[in-house]
């Protein structure tokens, strides 16, 4: 297992450009977040798929290390989202992860995404990641 202390370290040394940061890191859970400016926005005012696809792909990473520890090498394998509702264009995006099934080589996880402050659900995104071979 990684602290989250140790997960935003680990962060911060291998994905700089990451815009996230983690707000928690629980039993096979995370709570991440995501600013939204201009860059993050596509035509139509609304936060752009791929801004929302990497906020639930860091949300995973983040629960996954808090659980199996720094494993540099998990990658993602599979990734589904369901886009339920406009998020809003001012507010930051929530990701909160929960793990549904921590395998020896594959990991499964939901991420429920929110605009901060309104408890409607703006996508919904089911991963799995695969897990290196321990030597």
């Amino acid at each position: 297992m990684a602290t989250k202390d140790e997960i935003i370290d680990f962060m911060k040394a291998d994905f700089p450009q990451a815009k996230c940061t983690i707000e928690s890191v629980g039993k096979q859970s995370s709570v991440v977040k995501q600013s939204i400016g201009f860059d993050e926005l596509r035509p139509g005012n609304t936060v752009s798929g791929p801004v929302l696809m990497a906020v639930a792909d860091y949300a995973l990473y983040v629960a996954i290390l808090g659980e199996i520890g720094i494993v540099s090498l998990t990658v993602t394998t599979s990734m589904t989202i369901n886009f339920m509702r406009k998020p809003s264009s001012t507010k930051p995006i929530i990701g909160e992860c929960k793990l549904l099934k921590v395998g020896k080589t594959l990991i499964v996880g939901e991420v429920s995404l929110y605009s901060q402050g309104d408890p409607k659900t703006v996508a919904h995104v089911v991963g799995t990641y695969s897990v290196p071979h321990s030597k």
